[in-house]
């Protein structure tokens, strides 16, 4: 008798897959509110072709040199990098009501003044532009930070909407994280 396999199977995050899912469009100007190594950054780039533009913004060099490294090796010339503070204000140095979309995944949680990278994406977004946060569940701290570091669901809710943003909805993004989609 053959013995039944149980399968298991762990969702991580999978940014083409959730691109995919938003309405993004070529032509589009979109940032990534602190983008690392460009996770992200790529694939939105590729997205949203040569007539739009991904503004990668960090506060590390380091990570915005991989980035440009890697733009030009894939040949990506709509990824624009800045080295920002994004804890300060008009931190991402972007005009007032100039983006489509806006990225803060797994930000907010290594930041301390969160209100101010909120109120600095709302500043930057074009009114009816979104703004998707992905940040780590509270329900299983195996993996990732520690809990302490977490923002939850609610919090983020109330931060952006105490920043004039209204919930679209929320989105299923992994076994690890929560993705709440906000509009200006």
């Amino acid at each position: 008798m053959e013995e039944e396999k149980a399968e298991f199977r762990v969702k991580f995050i999978n940014p083409r897959a959730i691109i995919a899912e938003l309405e993004i469009l070529p032509g589009m100007s979109i940032a990534d509110f602190g983008c690392g190594t460009g996770y992200f950054t790529f694939p939105l780039a590729e997205k949203i072709k040569q007539t739009g533009r991904v503004y990668a913004l960090d506060i590390l060099t380091d990570k915005l040199e991989t980035i440009e490294s890697q733009a030009k090796l894939l040949g990506l010339s709509n990824i624009i990098t800045k080295k920002v503070n994004l804890e300060a204000a008009n931190g991402s140095k972007l005009e007032e009501n100039s983006l489509d979309w806006i990225f803060l995944v797994n930000m907010l949680f290594q930041n301390k003044n969160k209100e101010i990278i909120i109120r600095e994406a709302m500043r930057v977004l074009k009114p009816g532009g979104k703004i998707l946060i992905i940040e780590w569940n509270e329900k299983d701290a195996s993996f990732g930070p520690d809990d302490a570091l977490r923002i939850s669901q609610n919090k983020i809710s109330e931060l952006a909407q105490n920043s004039g943003l209204t919930v679209v909805k929320e989105i299923k993004i992994s076994d690890f994280h929560f993705g709440i989609i906000f509009e200006k």
